[in-house]
């Protein structure tokens, strides 16, 4: 088997979905859409309260022709999207590694690293011990097969992902197009100085929707920051810690501890309502209300130049979450297509709940 295919010419099965257990309908659907886009020809399969979706090609088909459908942030739901090419079932608890090492080797791909991950259920979390255990052996395993090569940089990560105890699935992220994070979600520990845990949403959200150079030129101390619907403060905490200064906006108390910072002028006012005087640099909001009211207020700052850059939630229904997801996309663009070209991204972070967190700016 020829062990020098480039990675846009590995064949592939399909593509492969992490997502919060019980979003699997949403995330196929984008998925599903993903594909068609792309013009590949296939089913998507999705069992409720997995923490996955597969979509699987009629054909084994290039990586190549994949195209922009392995960019994990183009669907909202994703934690993770990969394209798989092997399905490895019925593993024998004695050896593992040789059948999932012999899916490799027939793949004709190399690899930089190795990933064993679980989806995030409550059973398959069980199996992350057995994920640490096993991965030195296997990393050992296929390194002498050849499969690995360490030193070179450019060629896909292979992700295994254990379903069940004896099933793989084995797929190749490829750099830039996967999240970079085990099972997609990055691991932030709780602040124990923080008033409230939505802290850590801000916190993943600069994570996840910023990119390494728009973090250290977008997001810098000395800048000002308004954040509408502020009690009890976590929003306002986060944007503290980076050297901000907030005006926080709430008829509810903030706590203590945010105030004490002495960089935030809490206002007793209607966040839906209340206008700063002069434009700010950042503009956060985790107001409980109906999302599309948020979407128009995000857009109607950004338009008028009140803000640079936005990061907002949106409460979904418990139904219909895509259709409210686009409901917003389209009442943002609707408001600012006049005024430019703008950058809308958004995503169900891991410290999302029945919520997704957006950015959103207009492009210079």
């Amino acid at each position: 088997m020829n062990q020098h295919t480039p990675a846009a010419g590995l064949n592939c099965a399909g593509l492969l979905g992490y997502c919060r257990a019980g979003f699997e309908k949403e995330l196929a659907a984008e998925v599903d859409d993903l594909a068609a886009e792309a013009g590949l020809i296939g089913f998507v399969r999705a069992e409720p309260d997995t923490g996955y979706v597969v979509y699987e090609t009629f054909e084994p088909t290039p990586l190549g022709a994949f195209g922009n459908a392995t960019d994990w942030q183009r669907a909202t739901f994703a934690r993770q999207l990969l394209p798989w090419f092997a399905r490895v079932e019925g593993l024998p608890e004695r050896d593992r590694a040789t059948p999932i090492v012999d899916a490799v080797k027939a793949s004709g791909q190399r690899f930089s690293g190795v990933l064993l991950e679980t989806p995030d259920t409550d059973e398959a979390k069980q199996r992350s011990g057995f994920c640490k255990r096993f991965t030195e052996p296997l990393t050992k395993a296929l390194e002498k097969a050849g499969c690995l090569r360490t030193s070179r940089t450019g060629l896909p990560v292979l992700h295994v992902l254990f379903t069940d105890a004896t099933t793989a699935w084995l797929a190749a992220g490829q750099p830039g197009q996967c999240s970079s994070w085990p099972m997609g979600i990055p691991r932030l520990r709780m602040p124990s100085s923080a008033p409230s845990r939505s802290t850590m949403k801000l916190a993943e959200a600069f994570m996840v929707l910023l990119d390494e150079h728009e973090r250290e030129t977008m997001l810098r101390a000395g800048q000002r920051a308004v954040d509408l619907g502020a009690a009890p403060g976590g929003w306002t905490w986060q944007l503290v810690q980076r050297g901000l200064r907030v005006t926080a906006i709430d008829n509810g108390p903030l706590r203590d501890a945010v105030m004490a910072t002495e960089m935030v002028e809490h206002l007793r006012a209607d966040g839906f309502t209340w206008r700063p005087h002069r434009p700010v640099d950042w503009l956060v909001c985790d107001m409980v209300e109906q999302p599309s009211r948020i979407a128009s207020l995000m857009a109607e700052w950004v338009a008028t130049g009140r803000c640079r850059y936005a990061i907002f939630n949106l409460k979904l229904p418990m139904k219909r979450r895509v259709e409210a997801v686009e409901q917003c996309r389209e009442l943002i663009r609707k408001r600012l297509n006049s005024v430019g070209p703008f950058d809308l991204r958004i995503k169900h972070l891991y410290h999302d709940r029945e919520e997704v967190t957006a950015f959103l700016m207009l492009k210079k």
